[in-house]
């Protein structure tokens, strides 16, 4: 009968802690949705179409461009943005002076020395290699828009929601633009002391 007993307890301690791991793994993914974007490869991303189809929005940087690192600092880490992009889309950080080979879309994507970055960059920018551009896409990495330039919070949730809410089908953008309201506020970060 001690045996039984024992067994038991044992039994419902490991199923505990298992429990417990599992809660804890499910905490931490929200935890990370909640607290960044998950940016994923093209080829992640080409996946998870197939099973679930998105809008895609890429973030096409360079590691020099100071933009980029303020659109990621004050953009892409705001709550709201997070949320949305998270649940809307597939978001896809790029570096457009990648070296690498890589394959996307059944063709294989390799860095040009004459535009000093990377094919897919180049297509996907139509040639106009300015730092940071966003590219948006709807289902199936159809319909590439290039959006050139730092976007701030205010900028990007018309053009985050004009696509997502699929507005583009019987909308021009501009006159979207003209009756849509804003929601998301913009943090405004502390200055640093002394600074004016």
């Amino acid at each position: 009968m001690k045996r039984v007993l024992l067994l038991f307890i044992a039994l419902m301690t490991v199923g505990n802690v298992v429990s417990a791991a599992d809660k804890n793994k499910k905490e931490e993914k929200k935890t990370v949705n909640d607290k960044e974007i998950e940016w994923i490869s093209f080829e992640e991303a080409e996946k998870r179409m197939q099973k679930e189809p998105r809008k895609v929005w890429i973030d096409v940087y360079t590691d020099w461009c100071g933009w980029c690192k303020v659109l990621d600092k004050k953009t892409f880490s705001h709550p709201e943005v997070i949320k949305y992009m998270n649940t809307k889309y597939y978001a896809i950080k790029f570096n457009a002076e990648r070296t690498d080979s890589f394959s996307f879309a059944g063709k294989k994507w390799g860095f040009m020395p004459e535009y000093k970055a990377n094919g897919l960059a180049v297509q996907l920018m139509n040639g106009q290699m300015s730092y940071p551009t966003s590219i948006v896409m709807t289902e199936n990495f159809q319909n590439p828009s290039a959006i050139p330039g730092y976007l701030a919070v205010p900028q990007i949730e018309p053009i985050l929601k004009y696509i997502a809410e699929d507005t583009y089908k019987t909308t021009k953008y501009e006159e979207y633009g003209k009756t849509f309201v804003p929601v998301w506020k913009e943090i405004l970060t502390p200055m640093a002391p002394g600074a004016h």
